[in-house]
């Protein structure tokens, strides 16, 4: 008898940290260095608008003649966004983030950000999916 794939709620970050587009990115830089992430989605008013990464950030910075402390979050972020409900399986979102190489899929419920699920949790559900299905 197999067992039912199981949803990205049961391994995504619930309420994850998110930014402003107003924000400089090396605000972004550092919340994502101090929290030791490398998402963060953008809002605006509340909705979601992009997603800004670790590696955008350190792109900007190491632009010369850029100074990342003026450039906002919205000039550097990726408004391209791969989102999904809380009940999308696992494995179709963990198909789709390889696809198109994501780093990330933001889970949004009633238009509201409720979550990110990152490679990193993949990795966690890929590991807890072996252990009690393989019994190590």
């Amino acid at each position: 008898m197999s067992k039912a794939i199981p949803t990205i709620q049961k391994f995504m970050t619930s309420s994850p940290h998110s930014i402003g587009v107003e924000q400089t990115v090396a605000k972004a830089h550092a919340v994502m260095q101090e929290l030791k992430i490398r998402h963060l989605p953008v809002l605006h008013g509340g909705k979601l608008v992009g997603l800004i990464t670790e590696r955008d950030a350190r792109l900007v910075e190491s632009l010369k003649d850029v100074d990342a402390k003026t450039i906002t979050v919205e000039d550097a972020m990726s408004q391209s966004v791969y989102s999904v409900s809380p009940d999308a399986l696992l494995d179709e979102v963990a198909r789709e983030m390889a696809l198109h190489k994501y780093g990330s899929a933001v889970v949004m419920q009633n238009q509201k950000v409720v979550g990110i699920f990152t490679t990193v949790d993949v990795c966690n559900a890929l590991a807890e999916l072996l252990s009690s299905r393989l019994g190590t």
